[in-house]
């Protein structure tokens, strides 16, 4: 593709049977009237409607398909091969883009830098900035993170984890040096909270943590995590807020 027509950033939308929430994420998209943005839904062979929305949806940002997949991750992998944009985000049928999102527009600048401002409900999701130590303690949430396409140069989503494949990929992306990260304090998205991963266990993910901690975050970090890990079950009454055991 010419990089003079190549959009700025693809939105890419993982549905299934979300024919009752997809429009409402469509719209929050719609509704910023932002230029050199392209959307891409990869819908896993709905059987709710879901396509006929797609159908009849005029929009000339929008690219989708819908054939059956192995999963949100597998949905997502589908959508990097098909986007065309320099930043890549991503969302769920059921999540909103808020108008900061367009503000963050205004700063991508280097090709190296992954990107990434706050979300909503902000009592309920880690806010901030996250250093390689505070990633290896919290799960940052992925729908306000735009990646540089070259991130999907190198990595994918690991399909053996079926809700925190995104955290997975996130501690080898701060783990890269080849890649800045800048945080910006801006509300971009309002995250779903009652959706797949708040009802899917990801034993797969849980068993492997540690050893991905600190194979990507390095061995000083996985030190720093087991002490917290340790110390927090300590504390009576519960865990951390946002702490993934």
């Amino acid at each position: 593709m010419d990089p003079a027509n190549r959009p700025l950033v693809s939105i890419i939308i993982a549905s299934f049977n979300a024919a009752d929430e997809l429009p409402n994420c469509l719209k929050s998209i719609t509704d910023l009237a932002m230029e050199n943005v392209e959307i891409v839904v990869v819908d896993g062979a709905s059987t709710d409607g879901t396509t006929h929305i797609l159908k009849d949806l005029n929009c000339g940002q929008l690219r989708w398909i819908s054939e059956p997949d192995k999963g949100i991750y597998d949905a997502l992998n589908k959508g990097v091969s098909l986007a065309k944009g320099r930043w890549l985000h991503f969302l769920g049928a059921d999540d909103l883009l808020l108008p900061g999102f367009k503000n963050m527009l205004d700063v991508l600048s280097d090709n190296n830098t992954v990107y990434y401002g706050n979300s909503l409900p902000a009592d309920k999701i880690p806010q901030g900035a996250f250093s390689k130590y505070r990633l290896a303690k919290y799960c940052m949430n992925h729908q306000s993170i735009l990646y540089p396409a070259g991130v999907f140069a190198q990595y994918k989503y690991d399909l053996r984890y079926r809700v925190f494949a995104d955290y997975a990929l996130n501690m080898r992306v701060w783990g890269d040096t080849n890649f800045k990260k800048k945080h910006l304090d801006i509300p971009i998205v309002t995250y779903n909270l009652s959706g797949f991963s708040a009802h899917v266990v990801d034993h797969e993910f849980l068993n492997d943590r540690g050893k991905l901690i600190r194979k990507y975050l390095g061995f000083v970090i996985y030190a720093r995590y087991l002490l917290k890990k340790y110390k927090t079950r300590k504390i009576p009454g519960g865990i951390d807020p946002g702490f993934i055991t």
